[in-house]
């Protein structure tokens, strides 16, 4: 379990007593408990643009003055994608930058038309592609380029937000895209899958070092916390505040509270709480985060001197609306599969992927699958699926937990046994990654036919 300490008020450093290994096992316990996009939108349709272009983010201490330094980065431009469930979006993507990309977007299921690497290849510098992605599913998503090389200059990703039909009662719906940085003593950042040696670690929560959230006294806020991280766990907590799990990676989960108000997210994974703006104004809650080494506040929400929006707070919300996802899965005439993280045997970097390798895994749509995941690496290895979201099943595969992943977390030495439905035919991607800066990205696909 995560195991938080009370911090003194106000806190010289904050007491949040965590290890590496306490975030991995702590999403475990988790378990238990714009200049872009330009958009035309008609009849259900909407075109987007997309650019992965350079860009810069300023990170250190001495800027953004006057003069002041700015870090060169890569991004998919500005501000969050928002659309609505049931639309479809005709996505153009360019490539204005000097390595092989495709865009990635993590959580929408079943499109492969779309899938990099599997269906969609590497855009050379200059090029363009062209497809569709229905957005059947509401939820917080995450669009990403990835690479055929790890490139000069880190990447960052860019949140997709899709509403669903029926209103939610909150009064503000706010992203926090988390992002760690490896910084140079010259300023220049380190992308993933490179030596960090020599590098000053560095997070901000969108774009910032330190990222305040006001609100008045009652408002009922939707929080999206979004691991933008490439490579780590990421503990974050909401100092004396009530805190309720809604979603995870997209899908609506039987609502619970974060224990002691901290949410441990794996590389990429996304989850939705709603909390209170409690207490008279001028009251705060310290947004504190830990990497598995120490932590430190990265923000803060206050209440602010506005009236109250209501008397009292909304009482316990009921669960998001569903996304249709399947209600059983039939274990017992499952296709089964093993799969092994940790090492690179039978897995390609994405420079080196061949739609022409043997996959993984074949099902056959309609058919649930299990997999078998055993990390024989040193470190703990972060395991994704595309094209579709999984349970994660009890250690006797007698039951699952109460919501749907796509994004794992693995212990060195450990097996975890995931279970879903082959829904959608095509060929999707799978991916794992160490949970080391230096690690590269590795890719296998699979097949539902």
């Amino acid at each position: 379990m995560v195991r938080i300490g009370r911090m003194a008020s106000p806190p010289a450093t904050p007491e949040f007593s965590l290890t590496r290994r306490d975030l991995i096992a702590a999403l475990g316990a988790a378990a238990l408990c714009p200049t872009l996009p330009a958009t035309v939108s008609a009849q259900g349709r909407t075109a987007v643009a997309l650019q992965a272009k350079p860009d810069r983010i300023s990170l250190r201490p001495d800027g953004p003055g006057p003069g002041g330094p700015e870090t060169p980065v890569w991004s998919l431009g500005g501000s969050d994608l928002r659309f609505k469930r049931g639309e479809v979006l005709d996505v153009t993507f360019g490539n204005d930058l000097p390595v092989a990309a495709a865009l990635d977007c993590r959580g929408l299921d079943g499109i492969a038309a779309a899938e990099p690497l599997a269906s969609r290849v590497l855009l050379a510098a200059g090029g363009k592609d062209s497809f569709q992605l229905p957005l059947r599913h509401a939820g917080t998503f995450l669009c990403e380029p990835l690479f055929a090389d790890g490139g000069t200059a880190p990447a960052r990703p860019r949140p997709l937000i899709v509403t669903g039909t029926s209103p939610v009662a909150v009064d503000r719906d706010e992203v926090l895209l988390i992002e760690e940085w490896r910084l140079r003593p010259d300023g220049s950042a380190i992308p993933a899958g490179n030596d960090p040696k020599d590098s000053t670690q560095i997070h901000t929560i969108n774009g910032k070092t330190s990222y305040d959230i006001s609100a008045p006294a009652n408002a009922r806020l939707r929080l999206r916390f979004i691991n933008g991280s490439q490579r780590s766990v990421l503990a974050v907590k909401l100092e004396n505040l009530d805190v309720r799990v809604m979603a995870i990676d997209g899908q609506p989960a039987e609502p619970f509270p974060a224990r002691n108000g901290a949410l441990v997210l794996a590389p990429g994974s996304r989850t939705d709480v709603f909390v209170d703006a409690a207490g008279p104004a001028g009251t705060s809650f310290a947004i504190l985060l830990h990497d598995g080494k120490q932590a430190r506040p990265v923000g803060k929400l206050a209440v602010s001197n506005d009236p109250p929006v209501r008397p009292a707070p909304f009482p316990p919300a009921p669960p998001l609306p569903g996304n249709d996802m399947p209600a059983q899965l039939d274990l017992k005439s499952a296709a089964r599969f093993e799969l092994t993280l940790g090492t690179p045997t039978e897995w390609f970097r994405p420079a080196d992927f061949k739609p022409s390798a043997a996959p993984a895994f074949q099902a056959k749509a309609g058919r649930s699958v299990v997999l078998a995941l055993t990390n024989r690496g040193a470190i703990a290895s972060v395991f994704h699926l595309h094209g579709h979201h999984f349970r994660l099943l009890d250690r006797l595969d007698d039951g699952w937990k109460p919501f749907w992943l796509d994004t794992l977390a693995i212990e060195p030495g450990q097996t975890q046994r995931i279970a879903f439905l082959a829904e959608y035919p095509g060929r999707y991607l799978i991916e794992q990654v160490a949970t080391d800066w230096a690690a590269p990205r590795l890719v296998r696909w699979y097949s539902v036919q």
